[in-house]
C-alpha cells in the first residue's frame, strides 16, 4: 500500500510537470518520496503538518546539531535551522542543483527574480548573512567543509573550525553554498519554504531607493502648511527648511546647510547618546509660528540647565547613592524642552528662520544615567497634545532603580502635554510640575491615582521613533529598543502598560540588579508587541540589534507597499515591513524586506562590501512627508522610497516605469523554464520506474 501510495504521488507530480504553469516546484523529499503528515509537531526541528522527517530523523538531527559544540547562539540558530532544511517538504530541490546532490540546501544569495515561484520570504540574503555572523565561530564537523561542496577552499588548518579557515571570502563561500530563487527553483532563507499564491503575490518585491541628501540628520517632520517642504534635525543642534523635490526629477534636497533655520548648538550638549533629540512644529505653526525643540543639556556647562533630578525620593531614589556614569555625576546631564517661534513676517508659513531665543521653558528634568533617554516629540493629530518619549534612565541595564514600572516616576513612559494652556506658577508648584505646560484632563491619572498626571503609558525602555498612522490616528506605533534579546514596536494606548522591566517583549526578564525593587508579573497586565525580531535575526557587527521605528506606507508610489508598517534596525543591515490581517485586528505579520538604490538615484549610493545592499551606514529615523512619501534618514544621507519598478523590482499593481530608469529585467524564455523541468520530470519519471520494479 506504501509503495503505490508514492507511485500514485510521483505519477500525479509527472503529470503536473507536464501542465503549462509559472512553476514547477513540487514537495519532495530528498529520497524522491512524498512527504507525510505528521501527527505532532518535531522537537527539534521546527516543521509541524507536511515534512520529510519523522522523529527519528528529527533526533538523528538534533544529535548531529549538537556534536557541532557551537558556542555563539546567533550562529548556533543559523546551523540549527540550516540542517532542519532537511525536514522540508521541498528539500529534493532545496538539495540539488543541475540534478547534483548537495551535502546543504542552496542559501538564497539575493532577491527573488521577477519569475520566482517562491515567496517574499526568499529575498532576504540568507547566505551572507550565515557567513556574517559565522565566520568566526567554531564549528566541529562543519557541513561547511570544501571537500563536502566538492571545491577547493583553503588549505585545511585542522586547529580551526571556522570558515574564514575554510574559504577565502564571503563571495567564494556563497559561490559553493549560495543560490537565487529564480527560474522555477527554490532556495533556502531560514525558514520552511512557503511558495507565491494570488494573495501574496501583490507583495512588496523589494524596497526601491533614492538618495536626495548627503547630510546627517536625526528628525524630519513635514511643513504644517502642506506644502513641499520639510525640516531636518541634526544631533548637534540645527535645524533646516529644506524644499523636497518631485519623484524622478533629478533633483536633491533643496537648502543651504551654511543658513539653518535655527541653530542650538550653544545650548545643546551633543555626543553619541546625548544632542537634540526631537523637534515638533505646532499644527498651527503656519499661523502662530510656535515650535518645541527636545534637546538634552549639561548643568556643568550651561546655567540654562536646571531641572530637579529624576532620582528623588518620591520614586524612592537617593541620587547620593548612585555612583558616576561615564565621568558624569548624576543629573548632570538634563533633558529639555523648549518653545521658540519662528521669525516675524507677515505670514508665518513664509518663514525661514528662527531666533535661538526660548518663549518658554516647557520641560527639564535631570537623567540618573547617561543613556535611555529617549527624547522625541510629537503632537497628536486628533488632540493636539504634545506626545513625549522617555526612557527608562539606563545605568547597568535591566533599569536597575524599576523607574519603567514606578508609577511617580516619568522615566521609562510616554507623556502627553497640554502646551496651548499655560499654567501659574502657583498651579505649577501645586501640581508638582516640571515645567510649563498644563496636564489633559482625559490623562490616566483621572483613572488611576498612582500614576503621575503627565503619564500616558508606562514599561518603556527607550522609545526610539514614534508615529501617528495618517489614516487611522488610533494607530499610534512606537518602536522601544530591547535590552539582550528582542526589539519590538508596540500600539501606544491610553494607560497601556508595555511590560518593561517584567518583559522584554513577550519573554519574561530577570534584571540582575534591583535596587529599585521588583514589580510582578501578577501585578501588571502587560500589552504584548504587535510586531519586533531577536537580535539573532540580524547581522551584529557593531554589537547589539537595536531598532528604529517607522511608519504606516501612505504614498500611492509603491502600491504593494501602501498600509504596511516599515521599520528598520539601526545598523542598517535590515527593514522589515508589517502587514495587519485582518485589517484593525491589531495581528501583524513581519517580513524582512531587501532594499537597493535606483541607478538614475540623483546621488549615487554606495554599495557594502561583499554585498548588493546600500551602504546606508546606520538607520537613524524615518520621515514622512505631506505628500505621504516615505523618507529613511541615515548617517550616510537622505534616502526616499521610490517606484519599484525603478530599481527592477516588480509590483503586480504597478503598471509604470520612471523615465531614465532602467527597464524591468526580461522573463526567461519558455526554452530556459522548459529546460529546468525537464530536469525534474527525468528525475521523477526514473524515480517512478524503480517504485513501480520495486513493486512488482
Amino acid at each position: 500500500m506504501g509503495a503505490f501510495t508514492a507511485i500514485s504521488f510521483l505519477f500525479l507530480n509527472f503529470l503536473l510537470l507536464l501542465l503549462p504553469g509559472p512553476s514547477s516546484s513540487l514537495p519532495l523529499c530528498i529520497d524522491s518520496r512524498a512527504p507525510f503528515t505528521l501527527n505532532t509537531s518535531l522537537s527539534f526541528c521546527p516543521y509541524n503538518g507536511s515534512s520529510c522527517c519523522n522523529t527519528t530523523h528529527d533526533l538523528q538531527l538534533q544529535k548531529q546539531f549538537q556534536a557541532m559544540n557551537i558556542s555563539d547562539a546567533a550562529c548556533a540558530s543559523l546551523l540549527k535551522s540550516i540542517l532542519c532544511a532537511r525536514c522540508d517538504p521541498y528539500s529534493a530541490e532545496l538539495f540539488t542543483v543541475s540534478s547534483v546532490p548537495r551535502p546543504v540546501a542552496v542559501l538564497c544569495n539575493s532577491s527573488v527574480s521577477a519569475n520566482s515561484s517562491q515567496s517574499s520570504q526568499a529575498q532576504n540574503d540568507f547566505c551572507s548573512n550565515v557567513w556574517d555572523t559565522c565566520q568566526n565561530v567554531n564549528i566541529l564537523n562543519s557541513p561547511f567543509s570544501p571537500s563536502l561542496r566538492g571545491q577547493t577552499g583553503l588549505p585545511a588548518n585542522s586547529s580551526s573550525n571556522k570558515l574564514t579557515a575554510a574559504w577565502q571570502s564571503k563571495a567564494d563561500f556563497c559561490d559553493a553554498f549560495g543560490g537565487a530563487s529564480m527560474d522555477g527553483s527554490l532556495c533556502y532563507d531560514g525558514e520552511p519554504v512557503t511558495l507565491n499564491n494570488t494573495e501574496t503575490s501583490s507583495s512588496p518585491r523589494g524596497l526601491c531607493l533614492e538618495k536626495i541628501g548627503n547630510g546627517s540628520y536625526l528628525s524630519m517632520v513635514a511643513h504644517p502648511d502642506g506644502s513641499n517642504r520639510a525640516f531636518f534635525s541634526s544631533q548637534q543642534g540645527k535645524i533646516w527648511l529644506a524644499t523636497i523635490p518631485e519623484q524622478g526629477s533629478g533633483k536633491t534636497l533643496g537648502f543651504d546647510e551654511s543658513t539653518p533655520f535655527v541653530d542650538l548648538t550653544d545650548e545643546v550638549y551633543f555626543n553619541t547618546e546625548f544632542g537634540m533629540m526631537g523637534m515638533a512644529f505646532h499644527p498651527n505653526f503656519a499661523q502662530n509660528g510656535r515650535f518645541f525643540a527636545s534637546f538634552n543639556c549639561d548643568k556643568v556647562k550651561w546655567p540654562g540647565c536646571t531641572g530637579r533630578c529624576s532620582c528623588n525620593s518620591e520614586v524612592n531614589c537617593d541620587p547620593s547613592k548612585l555612583a558616576p556614569d561615564n565621568g558624569a555625576q548624576p543629573c548632570q546631564y538634563q533633558t529639555v524642552i523648549a518653545e521658540y517661534t519662528a521669525n516675524d513676517t507677515a505670514t508665518k508659513s513664509l518663514g525661514t528662520t528662527a531666533k535661538p531665543l526660548e518663549v518658554r521653558r516647557i520641560f527639564t528634568m535631570g537623567l540618573p544615567f547617561t543613556s535611555h533617554h529617549g527624547g522625541q516629540i510629537l503632537f497628536g493629530p486628533s488632540d493636539g497634545y504634545l506626545y513625549f518619549m522617555m526612557g527608562d534612565g539606563g545605568g547597568a541595564g535591566g533599569d536597575p532603580h524599576n523607574f519603567s514600572q514606578n508609577k511617580k516616576s516619568l522615566l521609562g513612559k510616554i507623556m502627553r502635554l497640554d502646551v496651548d494652556n499655560m499654567p501659574s506658577a502657583a498651579e505649577i508648584i501645586k501640581l508638582d510640575l516640571w515645567g510649563n505646560y498644563s496636564i489633559p484632563k482625559d490623562n490616566p491619572y483621572s483613572e488611576d491615582s498612582d500614576l503621575r498626571p503627565e503619564i500616558w503609558a508606562l514599561g518603556l525602555r527607550n522609545p526610539w521613533r514614534c508615529s501617528f498612522d495618517s489614516e487611522r490616528p488610533s494607530y499610534f506605533m512606537c518602536a522601544d529598543v530591547g535590552q539582550d534579546t528582542y526589539e519590538e514596536v508596540d500600539i501606544i494606548t491610553k494607560g497601556g502598560n508595555y511590560g518593561w522591566r517584567v518583559y522584554e517583549g513577550s519573554n519574561p526578564f530577570t534584571p540582575q540588579q534591583s535596587p529599585g525593587g521588583n514589580t510582578t508579573s501578577e501585578s501588571i497586565s502587560p500589552i504584548f508587541p504587535v510586531m519586533g525580531y531577536y537580535h539573532s535575526d540580524v547581522n551584529k557587527k557593531e554589537g547589539s540589534a537595536s531598532i528604529t521605528g517607522g511608519y504606516f506606507f501612505r504614498s500611492q508610489i509603491d502600491p504593494c507597499m501602501y498600509g504596511r508598517y516599515l521599520y528598520g534596525d539601526l545598523y542598517a543591515g535590515a527593514m522589515w515591513a508589517a502587514t495587519e490581517t485582518p485589517e484593525n485586528s491589531g495581528n501583524f505579520t513581519s517580513t524582512k524586506i531587501p532594499f537597493t538604490c535606483g541607478r538614475d538615484s540623483p546621488i549615487q549610493c554606495t554599495s557594502l562590501p561583499g554585498s548588493a545592499l546600500p551602504s546606508l551606514g546606520y538607520i537613524f529615523s524615518f520621515g514622512e512627508d505631506n505628500g505621504k512619501d516615505n523618507f529613511i534618514l541615515a548617517s550616510s544621507g537622505v534616502y526616499r522610497v521610490v517606484r519599484p519598478s525603478r530599481c527592477n523590482y516588480t509590483c503586480s499593481k504597478d503598471n509604470a516605469t520612471a523615465v531614465g530608469s532602467p527597464s524591468p529585467t526580461s522573463p526567461p524564455s519558455s526554452a530556459s523554464q522548459l529546460h529546468g523541468s525537464f530536469r525534474r520530470i527525468l528525475a521523477l519519471f526514473s524515480s517512478l520506474l524503480l517504485l513501480l520494479l520495486g513493486a512488482i
